[in-house]
């Protein structure tokens, strides 16, 4: 759910899945299948897993590099710093995570968390078959962050995404998003893998993409 794939094939035990939704911290839903239970549950199970991440972040990403005079994150500097970062550490990094699958989501999930400590939140969805939508508040601004996995062909992957990042801008009534895409292929180089486009959504509202 979490890397929002859409199959439980690494899922070796059926009393495994059945012994989370007993603990009612996953159910399933009629329509949108199988997800996190709740909205506590969707903020505290990414924060737990990451909890040791957000710790060491803190001697190197402060909120303060991103806050611009009028006390609002600029989201451009902020990604372009995990952008780099990611290329210098994603390595080292996911191999630290049990769910490695997830790691890219889980690394950006406690680097934004750690940055916004103390002046926002972050409303996350996922299920499973879902992308990873986030909705970072800080201040007044409701900035939305889509993420997406590589699944073949880069450009697909990208078309989809503006797609679906407009839907979700309409559900939150939000005019500020970015389209972020990790693309896990070992044989593309960092310099195809790093990018930074522009592009509008079907209601012509700008959208910036990531490539990581």
């Amino acid at each position: 759910m979490l890397q929002g794939e859409d199959t439980l094939a690494d899922i070796q035990d059926n009393d495994d899945l059945q012994y989370v939704i007993d603990l009612g911290l996953v159910r399933r839903d009629p329509e949108t299948g199988l997800q996190i239970s709740n909205a506590i549950y969707r903020e505290v199970i990414p924060r737990e897993i990451t909890y040791l991440t957000q710790i060491e972040l803190e001697s190197t990403q402060r909120s303060a590099w991103y806050i611009d005079a009028d006390r609002r994150l600029d989201m451009n500097k902020l990604l372009a710093a995990f952008q780099q970062f990611f290329r210098e550490n994603s390595e080292i990094w996911l191999e630290r995570y049990q769910y490695k699958e997830a790691g890219p989501q889980l690394l950006l999930q406690a680097f934004l968390q750690r940055v916004i400590n103390g002046g926002g939140r972050i409303d996350r969805e996922y299920a499973l078959g879902r992308r990873t939508d986030l909705l970072l508040h800080f201040g007044s601004q409701r900035v939305v962050i889509e993420l997406k996995i590589v699944r073949g062909s880069l450009e697909k992957t990208i078309d989809e995404g503006i797609a679906q990042t407009g839907e979700y801008m309409d559900r939150c009534g939000s005019n500020d998003a970015h389209l972020i895409v990790f693309n896990r292929d070992p044989k593309v180089p960092w310099d195809d893998r790093i990018f930074q486009r522009q592009a509008m959504t079907t209601r012509e509202r700008p959208l910036t993409i990531w490539g990581m």
